[in-house]
């Protein structure tokens, strides 16, 4: 089975309990709980039963060992992430609107994530990749960003592929270097898979199926859009479907994306076909958002093989 790899933040999210609340006065805060997207999607990779491993930095901390002990439980090879006495573990804190959306307040570039380094325990697994994912969110930095092209050189050099969620925030979009970035690996990916809007972000068409034809068109193997409640949409050079989301009752939206994408790359890379592939990835999603805490709906191929079981899709019966 190949082997995924990806690189970037790694923190602790502290959920706000009630929706409206606000970063301007005291409230309820749930937490600490693991998280930091690629960190997420690395762990739903794992728990598929994929072979896995992430490169990242973390505090000698207890919100450090807390992550590492999450992700050695899934079974994550945890050998590249360093832990660092003179840092502290990063930290994100959520809290949720009354339409749906969410703001965040992050310390990662001065946290021990911006100490994250392409060093010879970084090397060493990159060497026995044959994937790389890359999550747009990890780019906060040049020094990272040097990480992450080194990754994707390396896989690239022995015949791998690259995967690229571009999962832009609005409070790190405009970090230094990071919009260059973004376009750089865009042209190395074989796998896009942005959410909704952020596929114009790269191309100049103003319709979806434009825009993905645009993005095939430069090279890239196949383009996943990620639609929330309704569901996904998959352009290939041979094929393009829509598949619908399944109906369940969102409980937290935090790493649904994540679990998504990382369905989608692990069932991909074994071959499975692009519908069936979009169908268990938009089961993962499903569940990630009936869960509390980024992480806690990473889910197994045994319970997404018992969730599509029973499951129905919005506006069909199961």
């Amino acid at each position: 089975m190949k082997k995924i790899v990806t690189a970037g933040e790694i923190v602790v999210e502290i959920m706000a309990t009630e929706i409206g609340q606000t970063f301007l006065q005291a409230g309820l805060w749930s937490g600490p709980y693991p998280s930091g997207a690629p960190a997420i999607f690395i762990s739903e990779v794992a728990r598929l039963g994929q072979p896995c491993g992430m490169i990242s930095s973390v505090g000698a901390d207890d919100f450090g060992r807390l992550n590492i002990n999450r992700l050695q439980a899934d079974g994550v090879d945890t050998s590249a992430i360093a832990v660092h006495s003179d840092a502290v573990t990063g930290s994100a804190f959520v809290r949720y609107a009354h339409d749906g959306s969410r703001a965040f307040i992050f310390n990662i570039p001065g946290s021990a994530c911006g100490k994250i380094a392409f060093d010879p325990a970084a090397e060493r697994l990159i060497a026995g990749a044959d994937h790389f994912h890359v999550m747009g969110s990890s780019l906060f930095s040049e020094r990272v960003i040097d990480v992450v092209k080194k990754g994707i050189a390396a896989v690239k050099a022995k015949g791998g592929t690259v995967s690229f969620d571009p999962n832009v925030r609005k409070e790190i979009l405009g970090a230094s270097g990071m919009r260059a970035a973004l376009d750089d690996i865009l042209m190395q990916t074989d796998l896009f898979l942005p959410s909704g809007p952020e596929l114009f972000l790269f191309t100049t068409a103003q319709d979806e199926a434009g825009a993905a034809a645009e993005l095939l068109s430069r090279g890239l193997a196949a383009v996943v859009v990620k639609k929330g409640a309704d569901g996904a949409a998959f352009y290939g050079k041979a094929a393009q479907m829509n598949v619908p989301a399944f109906s369940v009752e969102e409980i937290d939206p935090t790493g649904a994306g994540d679990c998504f994408g990382a369905a989608f790359v692990t069932f991909w890379l074994r071959g499975l076909a692009p519908a069936e592939a979009l169908r268990r990835a938009n089961a993962a999603g499903a569940i990630a958002v009936t869960r509390r805490g980024p992480m806690e709906g990473a889910t197994t191929a045994a319970e997404l093989d018992a969730f599509l079981a029973t499951a129905s899709v919005y506006g069909v019966a199961g």
